[in-house]
């Protein structure tokens, strides 16, 4: 499902509710038409109920492929758009119009293939001197292309790395986006160290190294991998206190 894996049971009891209601319009449709006006009433404000409990799931995001994958029509989310319950902040993807929008989690709905890594995985990680700007760091497999990519800083890999060190974080709204974890961003900013600022690079791995949860091994393990062991040993030696 595109929205989370938190919503896996959430989609089977309202898919349930879904089959619940339809046998109730089947067994009401023989009546008249007053009774089918309100079967239809009733299943509107259903669906957009509905709607509303997978949007309090998830932290007041919802898309239109879920929705749709519920059987709801996605007319419903122009309803809900239309009276102002919703905002739309993405292709097919909207929020509760009392909740502030999350950009990082939006564009990692939209582009679900980008990687959050460098020094944007490092802030979320609590390991960078700053709050990234309207450029995030992103890194994606080398065979993939998107336009919405042009103003990010992007970082194209092999396959054989692209999901190497590859896990889940929350922003600072509460959302879980994809990241790099801890050890493969510092890999990735030594290696990429020409287009990183040197003082994020040492601030980074000073911070690193105070961190109670470092896995030392791992990283030996990334960097070699990466082709940057050596390199990536002699920070660490050179910070370490």
């Amino acid at each position: 499902m595109s929205i989370g894996k938190n919503l896996s049971i959430l989609f089977y009891i309202q898919l349930t509710k879904l089959m619940i209601m339809h046998t109730i319009s089947l067994e009401m449709s023989k009546g008249d038409n007053m009774e089918r006006m309100s079967i239809k009433e009733f299943k509107t404000k259903s669906n957009i109920e509905i709607i509303e409990e997978l949007m309090k799931a998830n932290n007041g995001y919802v898309t239109s492929k879920l929705i749709s994958e519920l059987g709801i029509h996605r007319m419903y989310l122009n309803i809900m758009k239309e009276k102002g319950i919703i905002e739309k902040v993405g292709n097919g993807i909207y929020i509760d119009s009392k909740k502030i929008e999350d950009s990082y989690f939006t564009f990692n709905l939209e582009l679900p293939n980008i990687i959050y890594s460098h020094m944007t995985a490092l802030y979320f990680h609590g390991l960078s001197i700053k709050a990234p700007d309207n450029k995030c760091d992103i890194t994606v497999s080398n065979n993939y292309f998107n336009y919405k990519l042009k103003n990010h800083n992007v970082f194209y890999v092999d396959k054989e790395i692209y999901n190497m060190g590859l896990t889940e974080v929350e922003t600072p709204y509460g959302n879980k986006v994809r990241v790099y974890d801890i050890e493969r961003c510092i890999c990735d900013i030594i290696r990429s160290k020409n287009r990183m600022d040197l003082e994020h690079i040492k601030y980074a791995i000073r911070s690193y190294i105070k961190r109670k949860d470092k896995n030392i091994n791992k990283l030996s393990e990334y960097a070699e991998k990466l082709g940057v062991k050596e390199e990536v040993m002699n920070y660490i030696e050179i910070f370490y206190e």
